[in-house]
């Protein structure tokens, strides 16, 4: 359908908590949408697909960290095993994506919000999804290959 209106989620997986965010509709503008208390990877993936198929989601971002040498560190790795356990259960697309410094960058934003020292230190999860999904919407029109099929840039 031509006029189809897509929404992405992107998550940022964490060793406690999965920050998830999700797209207008015109996969345009990120939103913080929830943070899920980490459990187990398959438990983690029956939740995320549980929110893509309520919030009618087309495509999944997961965030996945680097060394500086382009290969996935630890962390990295996790994100692609989620990703997988994820692509067992649904036929919802998964796109591994770099996080790089969205932890960072969700700390500098809500610092740059005037939000207070003491809060600054509680879970930015949500926050760091947020980046990771804008950071993929901007690469779509910076690439301009976006179509109403295909949501790879």
């Amino acid at each position: 359908m031509e006029n189809e209106l897509k929404k992405i989620m992107a998550i940022d997986p964490g060793a406690e908590r999965i920050g998830v965010a999700i797209s207008d509709f015109t996969a345009t503008i990120a939103n913080p949408i929830t943070v899920i208390k980490h459990v187990q990877r398959n438990k983690d993936a029956e939740q995320i697909v549980k929110i893509a198929l309520e919030n009618s989601v087309k495509l999944i971002i997961i965030g996945q960290a680097f060394y500086s040498n382009g290969e996935p560190n630890p962390s990295g790795r996790k994100s692609a095993r989620l990703a997988d356990a994820i692509m067992q259960i649904t036929d919802i697309p998964v796109i591994l994506w770099d996080e790089h410094e969205s932890t960072q960058l969700a700390r500098k934003a809500r610092k740059e919000m005037g939000v207070k020292k003491k809060k600054q230190i509680t879970h930015m999860d949500d926050l760091a999804a947020t980046i990771i999904l804008q950071s993929y919407l901007d690469s779509l029109s910076k690439n301009a290959s976006y179509s109403n099929n295909l949501l790879e840039p």
